[in-house]
């Protein structure tokens, strides 16, 4: 009983760690490309920096909708 409770307790705080591991990940990556990008076209910097946040946005909404699945899990 106490090992099948520590068993998922460990697997949703680990699936919750790589979901936020995962997401700020690919927002860096999403920052870095989005900065080459404007560094090379500086005059399409507004609509590199709007399509940046809302794909940063979109990303973290996934992101906690896993950890809250995770949470859920317990």
């Amino acid at each position: 009983m106490l090992l099948e409770l520590l068993g998922a307790s460990f697997g949703a705080a680990l699936g919750a760690g790589l979901a936020v591991i995962g997401a700020a990940l690919g927002i860096g990556k999403i920052g870095s490309s989005a900065m080459e990008a404007i560094a090379r076209q500086p005059e399409s910097a507004g609509d590199i920096r709007t399509t940046m946040i809302i794909v940063a946005a979109l990303i973290e909404g996934v992101a906690l909708f896993a950890v809250v699945v995770c949470l859920m899990a317990l």
